[in-house]
């Protein structure tokens, strides 16, 4: 079976690649599974100088890295390469902070000796998505290694050459041979390498997650995942309007509104909204929509014709139920590439551009009577990925956080993943945490020790 991978910016076919058959899979695992017999033997300390070491090669290949994530999947070449540096961050802060995360855990009883000890569970594959190409796999990649844990990737289908390159960074690093490797194909790849893992991670939409969830549930595998969202931007009527302006075009047209944690759902207090309203069409109407490699463009192509389908379906049925065009709203750009033009629009309760999610740029703008209603419109989705809050009241700000339904929430700033914090959502948004010591021991086997 072959993928023809398409530039989403040229329309034109960039190469193809050859599918890894049954067998194949197999033996990468079984090969997975010897070098993880060698690679857990090290200690901490020899793993973590090995993360030093893809962190440096990461750094020197980021102009490299962030060409083929831009010319796959059409990601403004000003994100890619800062994506690159956010990877080796990753792997600098697990190298400093392996050991203290892993350290046993003295833990005082009636017994002579008593201790938590944290073991790898073996090889670890993942499933990763396509807009965030090498930093969805790094943040899951780089704990499980530290770990002791080995790793097979299957990226997706849309970025199999980073998926490649990923590979030989760890090879180059001089990592010992199969403690990561690739495999490539489509989604239905998966089915055939999980029951064969010790345990799975997945970056992916709802779908995808429930479907990957029932092939663990079914073979008892340990499972991660990291699912869609449609996160709530609240500003209060004593918010910063510069600073929340400005805030919510970083936190919907990021990756061209493609992301996970991107602000998807704007929720204005009737105070803000409409000097809110009138600030935000300024500021979109100076984006620059173009070519993803010119280093001023701020808004690429869609990653492919799938998801600009899906973005124009929506648009479609949102104006249908009455939303009010603020900006844009003419679909697909009349040229070359899956352009999407960035659009505003002013919606009512219950409109569909906030209760799914909305892949693209295209920022949606609520109106409420207050903070209540604002923090009942916010938990009033099917996802809880991250938040924020806008407002010059920061106890107030704390007080909401605390109050809406989701892994994350920022106050004052959009909501972004850091390794030194977890990351996860609740409800369909998923299960489990990535990054920080809790990410960390998610692929652990967390032993107690008594000793009498």
């Amino acid at each position: 079976m072959i993928i023809k991978k398409i530039n989403p910016t040229t329309e034109q076919i960039i190469k193809t690649y050859r599918c890894d058959t049954d067998k194949e899979i197999k033996n990468k695992v079984d090969s997975s599974k010897k070098a993880f017999l060698e690679w857990s033997k090290l200690s901490i300390k020899e793993r973590c100088n090995y993360l030093k070491r893809i962190a440096n090669v990461l750094r020197k290949r980021k102009y490299k890295f962030g060409e083929i994530i831009t010319r796959e999947m059409g990601k403004p070449i000003k994100e890619s390469i800062p994506e690159v540096e956010k990877c080796a961050w990753v792997c600098d802060y697990y190298a400093e902070n392996g050991e203290k995360f892993l350290n046993d855990e003295i833990v005082k009883t009636e017994n002579k000796k008593s201790f938590v000890t944290f073991q790898p569970l073996g090889v670890i594959g993942c499933i990763m998505p396509w807009n965030f190409p090498l930093w969805q796999l790094f943040r899951f990649g780089v704990p499980a290694l530290t770990v002791g844990n080995t790793v097979i990737l299957k990226h997706s289908s849309i970025v199999p050459g980073c998926a490649l390159a990923i590979e030989d960074a760890f090879k180059d690093a001089g990592f010992p041979k199969n403690i990561f490797q690739t495999v490539i194909g489509h989604g239905k790849i998966a089915e055939k390498f999980i029951p064969l893992v010790d345990g799975v991670s997945l970056t992916g939409s709802v779908g995808a997650g429930i479907q990957v969830a029932q092939i663990c549930s079914k073979h008892l595998k340990k499972v991660v995942l990291e699912l869609g969202g449609s996160d709530p931007f609240i500003v209060l009527k004593d918010a910063n309007l510069k600073q929340a302006c400005e805030g919510a075009i970083r936190a919907r047209f990021i990756n061209t509104g493609q992301s996970c944690i991107a602000a998807k759902r704007f929720i204005i207090v009737k105070e803000m909204f409409d000097v809110f309203k009138e600030k935000v069409v300024e500021l979109v109407k100076g984006l620059k929509v173009g070519n993803p490699f010119d280093k001023n463009t701020d808004i690429g192509p869609l990653a492919n014709e799938q998801q600009l389908n899906l973005l124009l379906d929506q648009l479609k049925r949102g104006i249908n139920e009455g939303a009010e065009i603020l900006f844009g709203g003419s679909g697909r750009l009349n040229r070359k590439g899956y352009y999407f033009e960035p659009t505003v629009l002013s919606v009512k309760r219950g409109s569909v551009v906030f209760k799914e999610e909305t892949f693209g740029p295209l920022l949606a703008i609520l109106k409420v009577n207050n903070e209540d209603e604002a923090v009942e419109e916010a938990n009033n989705t099917e996802f809880g990925l991250a938040a924020s809050v806008w407002t010059k009241d920061r106890k107030k700000g704390e007080e909401i956080a605390r109050k809406i339904q989701s892994g994350f929430v920022s106050i004052n700033s959009p909501a972004k993943s850091d390794p030194r914090l977890p990351f996860g959502g609740i409800k369909k948004s998923g299960i489990g945490r990535e990054l920080s010591r809790y990410g960390l021991l998610e692929f652990c086997n967390i032993k107690s020790i008594i000793i009498n």
